[in-house]
């Protein structure tokens, strides 16, 4: 009986992996066409319902009816923006917008007023629903941030000159906060390259050297399937650095030393497997 039972668990959990959905995570800056037919393919195509999350943004509703407007100019079936606030989240009237969604889309602004809005709320929870039912979760710039488990809030705990920011690599300086958990395994950041934004992502790794820092360029995404592989898509490159087998070492003022950190640098069409930490070949 009990052998019963661990096998109907075991097949329980395969089912709900399988039926999970797929990320699209952009870098930021200009969303090139055919990234986001991308995106829209992913959620069905001609078939899609899209609802657009705009809460990081400074001016939401704008956003949210300028993006939703835009992905039905590029295929979508039907698209919507859902705005609503953490006292708004749980409510009957906001979930039942999100029924027959295919695909959902947070937009850019500050990643930390997505998190504080979304996270333990009905709304969250219908969204994660919706990506272990095969949908499609994708984002832009603070709304790639939040992929992960570990999120990056821009903020840092020793630097306060505002005339420069994350100079150096040490320890206890990256502020993080809780993200949205689609990627467990790795920490996302985003406007890679262009905004130099290097110090921070080798900061946190080694803080973290079990987790995988995945660092995307502006006009670049990253696609990840339901086994935490991706494939790149857009004009530039992605980063990824892996400190795992590393030796790191901490002087008296808290900067960090290392040997052996691996360095990937990925182009449009290469392929990474987040699990296994390994590059994978193109068929």
């Amino acid at each position: 009986m009990k052998s019963k039972i661990i096998t109907i668990l075991v097949v329980l959990l395969f089912v709900e992996l399988s039926a999970q959905g797929n990320l699209v995570i952009i870098g930021g800056g200009k969303r090139p066409v055919y990234v986001m037919q991308k995106f829209i393919e992913l959620a069905g195509g001609a078939d899609s319902k899209i609802a657009v999350i705009p809460n990081a943004s400074g001016d939401a509703v704008d956003t949210g009816i300028y993006q939703a407007n835009q992905l039905k100019e590029l295929g979508a079936k039907e698209a919507l923006f859902v705005y609503a606030k953490k006292e708004e989240a749980d409510n009957d009237s906001v979930l039942e917008k999100l029924n027959g969604v295919t695909g959902i889309f947070f937009s850019g602004g500050d990643q930390r007023r997505l998190t504080a809005d979304l996270l333990g709320t009905k709304l969250f929870n219908r969204i994660k629903e919706i990506y272990n039912s095969g949908g499609v979760i994708g984002g832009t710039s603070a709304g790639s941030a939040v992929m992960s488990q570990i999120m990056i809030t821009g903020d840092e705990a020793k630097n306060n000159d505002s005339s420069y920011s994350f100079v150096t690599i040490e320890k206890g300086n990256v502020i993080t906060s809780e993200g949205f958990g689609f990627i467990e395994d790795a920490i996302v950041d985003q406007h890679f390259i262009f905004r130099k934004r290097q110090n921070r992502l080798i900061s946190l790794v080694l803080e973290n050297p079990n987790l995988l820092g995945i660092g995307i360029d502006e006009e670049t995404s990253i696609i990840v399937n339901n086994e935490m592989e991706f494939q790149v898509l857009g004009e530039y490159q992605v980063i990824v650095y892996d400190a795992s087998d590393s030796k790191i070492s901490i002087n008296s003022k808290e900067q960090f030393g290392a040997e052996n950190i691996k360095l990937h640098i990925l182009n449009s069409n290469d392929r990474f497997d987040i699990k296994s930490k390994k590059v994978l070949t193109n068929d």
